[in-house]
């Protein structure tokens, strides 16, 4: 009978060294295969899926929002977002409502080229429009908006960010903080992105009292953000007075095109506004009459408007907001 030898134990250890280096080797390999991992790079690293864009016309790329109010599944994404490629630089327009949603635009715009972002244009205060600002913060852009934001983010940052926060939740509001303006509109500013202007306009009281618009001079595109609600039933949160003598005014502005702050991602101009300046001009109406007739700020919330209900999206959830507002202004006429 032939005996069976075992190994030492050192000699096992020795093999057992041999066979772990060799799979460590073969690992290491060229051809696709991946190295030992360390503990450091073992950790996943969060994937950033970009945004889907439309390009309506050359080098202006935008991401439609959708029709729906804050919550965890969109992660704020409930507005329409932006971007314009010059021979030089970038300008991006509105980033969405939190750090993530402009994480996602960022890699969109990363999907088309590769220069760089100069420029974050916001169209105006609302958390869904610039709550994504802090995604770009290291390409060092100038902040850009109306001359009255900052002033008003000032006095609204505390609940913009505890409101949000909760829509949100914790998850996908992480990161997310307020970034001010660094540059501000007065009047109206130009500026380049190489071979291309944009034109920035501070507008009078409207949508709110800090609404900028930006004019492409070289595809003819015209930016309004919230100033054009399609589809989605327009929110008042400045003066309705001031929103219908602006829209008469900028009917008045030649546009290939116009991107809406809600709606589809471009649209036809002045066509575009006018299912919005209908529904204005109707709540208007309808306040001053029952103002007239000494109705009450109560009833006038609950029956005002209702005709333009099958119209709009969101309806139930902003018009009475929008008829106490105009109430409010309309009274002291």
């Amino acid at each position: 009978m032939t005996a069976t030898l075992l190994p030492s134990r050192a000699s096992l250890r020795r093999y057992l060294r041999v066979v772990f280096g060799m799979l460590c080797l073969t690992l290491a390999l060229p051809g696709g295969e991946s190295g030992p991992v360390s503990p450091a790079a073992a950790q996943t690293t969060p994937v950033v899926l970009p945004l889907s864009v439309t390009e309506i016309a050359p080098g202006v790329f935008v991401h439609q929002g959708a029709y729906a109010l804050f919550a965890p599944s969109n992660r704020g994404d409930i507005a329409n977002l932006s971007f314009v490629i010059g021979r030089d630089a970038v300008a991006v327009i509105d980033t969405g409502g939190s750090l993530a949603i402009g994480q996602a635009l960022r890699a969109a715009i990363r999907t088309v080229t590769d220069k760089p972002i100069r420029y974050v244009i916001n169209t105006h205060m609302h958390p869904d429009h610039l709550f994504g600002n802090a995604a770009f913060v290291d390409d060092r852009p100038e902040f850009i908006g109306h001359h009255k934001l900052a002033r008003a983010l000032a006095a609204r940052a505390e609940r913009y960010l505890a409101l949000n926060a909760q829509w949100l939740g914790p998850d996908a509001f992480a990161g997310t903080r307020l970034i001010v303006p660094t540059r501000s509109v007065e009047n109206r500013s130009v500026i380049d992105l190489g071979e291309r202007e944009l034109i920035l306009e501070a507008q009078p009281t409207a949508h709110t009292d800090n609404d900028l618009t930006i004019q492409d001079t070289a595809s003819g595109t015209l930016f309004l953000g919230d100033l054009l609600f399609m589809r989605h039933v327009p929110v008042l949160d400045g003066s309705i007075r001031g929103w219908l003598a602006l829209i008469s005014r900028l009917e008045q502005v030649a546009a290939a095109r116009v991107v809406p702050g809600h709606g589809p991602p471009v649209a036809a101009w002045p066509e575009a506004v006018q299912p919005q300046k209908q529904y204005l001009q109707r709540i208007s109406s309808d306040v001053r009459r029952m103002i007239k007739e000494g109705r009450s700020i109560t009833e006038a919330a609950a029956t005002v408007g209702l005709s333009e209900k099958e119209a709009w999206l969101l309806f139930d959830e902003f018009n009475a907001r929008n008829v106490t507002a105009a109430f409010a202004e309309l009274e002291w006429e």
